[in-house]
C-alpha cells in the first residue's frame, strides 16, 4: 500500500544515499544501494553508517506501508548494526524480515550482503508505532 510522504524521497537521505526500494511482502522487504564514493569511508569500504541507514529505511518503510492507512506512524526506536565483512564495489542488497508485530513496536531483521551473497552487515531493528500527528 503507498502513502503520501512529507518530503520527496529524492530529498531525504534515502535519495542522497540512492537506496532503491524493491519489493514488500507482508513480513519481508528488499532494498538495494550501488556502490559508490558517496557511501564510501576514507579507507574505500562502505560507511558503516550506511548499513544502519539502509536497515532503518527499509524496514520503517515496510512498517508504515502497514500502519500508515490506518492513523499510525512508524519510526525507528532502536538500530543494532553489527559489520561481517567488508563491501568495496558493486550493490549492497537488503532483505529484512519481520520477527515481531505488536500494537506499539515491530522487530525485524535486516541482512545485507553483497553482489556475491556474503553478509557484510546484520542489524536488528525494533520500529516504534504511534499515532499520526
Amino acid at each position: 500500500m503507498e502513502f503520501e510522504t512529507k518530503i520527496a524521497p529524492e530529498k531525504t537521505l534515502d535519495g542522497l544515499l540512492g537506496l532503491q526500494f524493491g519489493d514488500f511482502g507482508e513480513d519481508w522487504a528488499e532494498a538495494s544501494l550501488e556502490v559508490g564514493d558517496h557511501v564510501r569511508q576514507p579507507m574505500g569500504l562502505v560507511h558503516g553508517g550506511v548499513y544502519a541507514a539502509i536497515a532503518e529505511s527499509l524496514t520503517s518503510m515496510a512498517t508504515a506501508r502497514a500502519v500508515v492507512p490506518q492513523g499510525f506512524a512508524a519510526q525507528g526506536l532502536s538500530n543494532t548494526t553489527n559489520f561481517l565483512r567488508p563491501c568495496f564495489e558493486g550493490t549492497v542488497h537488503a532483505r529484512a524480515e519481520r520477527l515481531h508485530k505488536g500494537r506499539t513496536t515491530w522487530v525485524w531483521d535486516v541482512r545485507m550482503t553483497d553482489d556475491q551473497g556474503r553478509a557484510c552487515a546484520i542489524t536488528r531493528m525494533v520500529i516504534a508505532v504511534r499515532p499520526l500527528g
